[in-house]
């Protein structure tokens, strides 16, 4: 009987946080797996994937440096060689520790079919064959392969990426078939281009194959429309027919045919996980309910017979409330005896003050922008503050009546209790501690005051920065506001969702970044050429490959497309033709891989959550 309530605890807490059930099921195995996913345990282990993820941030070459542009930052701090080193054992124990015991739990005949466990050993064991080698070699190795590995601690650890990337393996055939035809798509007209432009002067992008190729394919982006249609354009304007036929083919046609493709392959996704989930989970409230009826559990229940028996029907419906969010009940209002106490108890708890501070707060925020408007053409010794302290003063008066009269009305523990009321206290809080510390600093406010002319950064600038906060209390109205509420808990759910896609993105982040991250700009710095439009004349310096965090800036400017030829071109430059493989495999996985199945997630999202709403609200 011990061991079935053992059993059914075990099975109990899988069910109801819908893992899979093939695992151990003795008393010790039952507690461990208890104590493996606790909240501290998991907790643990996600600090340790995150401290492992962050070192490239501070391993050589170092991003600690305010600035990444070569010419104006200063020598970053460099760590003594041993110090992440170190940090990195520790956290590879700690992976190893992890792998053991997800080994023990789900034993041998689990651990051969599970490939993410066999990969995570073999990555385990290749970083600290890794890590030898680099303390061997006093951290002057040039590669080190394990940083190209760490992502992969964060993709075994969840099983959302791991869902994630079995739908990305399902999507690849046909989106490989789109790109195929893309690139017979660029191909012919790359031939077409450098027969029709053979002139010379007209030759600024069909030069050669390379040019071309790469020419029409930021076209397909749209980032250098029209730049590369000028030329040829400015002198006859039959042209341009070819540059709209190939953007009407290629951007409008194809690019959304593979957003089509993709979305139509990912349709599903969500419902499909969910089904999974509540298979396996319902799997382990049927295992739990079978070890409750066997035949020492009924012997041991016998001495609880008048409280009543559960079927198994019943059993399952105590899972699923404990899915059910959570109500916040709020304190009961303080009672007060006299009369007009409690009339104003009532004026002071109604809605309206909420509506009067929301208006009280917009006219605030047009008072700053007007005097910034006002002030904007004028110079420091011109502005007159004196009239802003003065209307600073009086809605820090009101901010304070209004949290004064709420706590009158709701209590201390009831005022406590709402959200936006901490975040307005809190606000109506600085900015009376700041307003005192700037009368206290600067003696009292006449006329032409200017706190900004001592030199110092202006408290009073910060009054006017803390007071535009005050506007965030508009969110307030958006759950009264039934559309704008359905909205907004669509884009609530999105971004729960979107966790796996930025971690999947933060893997391609990885494995991409380090394979041009020995590639600097502190060389070329002395020696370029200023033509229009290049890297070097639109000043992109701090756009580079010299640490990992200006690396990820980068990257994440190629994804926008946005003038990401100039980059293209730089680097090709000023290191091999083969550059442009790399931006051109980064653009293909950010821009049009992540992109699209981002748009994919939020048409399935957006439907599944508008529907649970209507139907809520007709109910």
């Amino acid at each position: 009987a011990g061991g079935g309530r053992e059993q059914d605890d075990g099975q109990a807490v899988i069910a109801a946080d819908y893992r899979s059930i093939n695992h151990r099921v003795d008393a010790s195995s039952l507690r461990m797996y208890r104590w493996y996913y606790s909240r501290i345990c998991q907790w643990g282990l996600g600090l340790t994937i995150a401290m492992v993820l962050l070192l490239a941030f501070v391993e050589r070459p170092s991003s600690l440096s305010i600035s990444s542009d070569p010419w104006l930052r200063s020598p970053p701090w460099e760590p003594p060689c041993g110090l992440t080193e170190s940090i990195e054992m520790v956290c590879l124990i700690i992976f190893s520790f992890d792998l053991a015991v997800k080994s023990y739990l789900i034993g041998w005949e689990e651990f051969r079919k599970s490939k993410w466990l066999v990969g995570y050993t073999v990555v385990i064991s290749f970083s600290i064959i890794d890590w030898v080698l680099s303390v061997s070699m006093v951290c002057d190795e040039k590669l080190r392969i394990r940083r190209l590995l760490r992502p992969f601690f964060l993709l075994q650890n969840s099983s959302l990426m791991k869902k994630t990337l079995k739908c990305i393996k399902r999507t690849l055939p046909e989106i490989a078939s789109v790109i195929l035809l893309l690139a017979l798509h660029l191909c012919l007209f790359t031939m077409i281009g450098m027969l029709l432009f053979a002139k010379t002067e007209w030759r600024l992008h069909f030069r050669t194959m390379p040019d071309s190729l790469t020419s029409l394919l930021v076209l397909l982006t749209t980032a250098n429309n029209p730049d590369v249609m000028i030329p040829a354009y400015s002198l006859n304007r039959a042209y341009s027919i070819f540059f709209v036929a190939f953007s009407v083919i290629g951007t409008y046609c194809l690019m959304n045919l593979l957003t089509a493709i993709i979305y139509n392959q990912f349709r599903g996704y969500l419902l499909m996980s969910v089904q999974t989930s509540i298979i396996r989970r319902r799997l382990g409230i049927r295992a739990a309910f079978q070890v409750l009826t066997c035949k020492g559990a009924q012997q041991e229940a016998q001495q609880y017979a008048d409280v009543g028996y559960m079927d198994r029907e019943q059993f399952r419906k105590i899972f699923d409330e404990l899915d059910k969010d959570r109500i916040k009940e709020h304190p009961p209002l303080p009672q007060y005896n006299s009369p007009v106490l409690q009339r104003l108890q009532v004026v002071f708890s109604h809605y309206y003050l909420t509506i009067l501070g929301n208006a009280v707060a917009l006219a605030n925020v047009m008072c700053i922008c007007t005097i910034l408007v006002l002030n904007s053409e004028k110079s420091i010794a011109e502005r007159d503050n004196y009239i802003m302290e003065i209307i600073n003063l009086c809605f820090i008066l009101y901010y304070m009546f209004e949290m004064c009269v709420k706590i009158f009305a709701f209590g201390w523990r009831g005022y406590l209790s709402y959200r936006n009321n901490i975040f307005d206290g809190f606000l109506t809080i600085l900015l009376l501690v700041l307003q005192i510390t700037i009368y206290v600093t600067y003696r009292l406010p006449y006329s032409h005051w200017n706190p900004s002319s001592h030199g110092v950064m202006s408290l009073w600038e910060m009054v006017r920065l803390v007071n535009m906060l005050i506007v965030f209390r508009f969110l307030r109205i958006i759950p009264d506001i039934k559309l704008m509420a359905l909205v907004a808990s669509t884009l609530l759910d999105l971004l729960k969702n979107l966790r796996a896609f930025a971690g999947i993105l933060v893997v391609s982040d990885f494995s991409i970044l380090h394979v041009l991250s020995n590639t600097t700009m502190e060389n070329i710095t002395s020696n370029f050429s200023m033509e229009c439009g290049t890297y070097e004349q639109l000043g992109y310096w701090p756009n580079n490959f010299d640490d990992f965090a200006a690396a990820i800036i980068l990257l994440y400017d190629v994804m926008i497309v946005n003038n990401w030829q100039a980059f293209m071109d730089a680097y090709s430059r000023y290191t091999t033709e083969w550059a442009k493989i790399y931006f051109v495999s980064w653009w293909l996985t950010s821009s049009v891989m992540w992109v699209n199945l981002f748009v994919a997630l939020i048409l399935e999202v957006s439907p599944f959550r508008q529907n649970r709403q209507m139907h809520a609200f007709i109910t």
